[in-house]
């Protein structure tokens, strides 16, 4: 199955950009993956392909037009029935690796990207739109948001990375960041790596790794922790429960 990607956007020239190498470039070549955009422009109805309109209320800035989106929606929609779509937009859940895996292991995506002051809201009312944030930022346009939802997706398609296995000890897949990781050479300005990765001894080498996993995870990102010490708990509570049923 090919993942295919839908982007609506007012700049198609934007893609596959990034995506059109390395990696990415490579896997688009190899056909693991179709590339496709949508001008939203092409979706209005009046002589001078109007998109957006003065926010209600007043204000700065101006909002893409509900009318025009539903009909870029829908569009794509009829192309591709089965993919989600998401919109870009820092009003959104921040997205998650969890969430990358499952788009990943779907037909596709349809990304939905903003400008200016954003959608107007009745588009998440009419239509089944997923609002999603790439972090606490703001970006000129949702297209690098995009760019990026799509790094991640491709990725973990089959075949794109040279080694499995090396998806499943990064940054987020157990809730936790990735431990710190070392290279030749042996010693660098004073520094060396520690002893314990040049000890040939696997299971202290796995047990360093989750513990300098957790502790960088305690320390940097407080949220994740607590996210990953409720995993844990769950999983441990669970445990204890199986065994309980077992033993009677």
């Amino acid at each position: 199955m090919t993942f295919s990607a839908t982007i609506l956007t007012l700049y198609p020239e934007m893609f596959p950009g990034s995506l059109g190498v390395s990696l990415a470039g490579r896997a688009l070549a190899e056909g693991k993956w179709h590339c496709d955009t949508v001008q939203i422009r092409d979706f209005a109805q009046d002589k001078h392909r109007t998109v957006d309109d003065t926010p209600a209320g007043g204000g700065v800035g101006m909002v893409l037009k509900a009318d025009v989106l539903a009909r870029a929606i829908d569009h794509a929609r009829e192309r591709s029935p089965d993919c989600p779509v998401l919109a870009m937009t820092p009003r959104g859940k921040p997205i998650t690796q969890a969430r990358i895996r499952a788009l990943a292991a779907g037909p596709g995506v349809t990304i939905l990207c903003g400008r200016f002051e954003g959608f107007d809201e009745r588009i998440f009312a009419g239509r089944a739109v997923e609002e999603v944030a790439v972090g606490d930022i703001v970006l000129s346009g949702g297209e690098p948001a995009a760019l990026m939802i799509l790094d991640a997706c491709i990725r973990l398609l089959p075949g794109v990375m040279g080694a499995t296995e090396s998806g499943h000890e990064e940054s987020f897949e157990q809730e936790l960041l990735e431990y710190p990781q070392f290279t030749r050479p042996v010693e660098w300005e004073g520094r060396t790596i520690p002893e314990v990765l040049r000890s040939g001894d696997h299971a202290k080498i796995a047990a360093w790794r989750k513990q300098k996993a957790e502790d960088d995870t305690r320390l940097r990102r407080p949220d994740l922790w607590e996210r990953h010490r409720g995993v844990r708990d769950q999983s441990a509570s669970g445990a204890r429960h199986e065994d309980k049923d077992q033993a009677q």
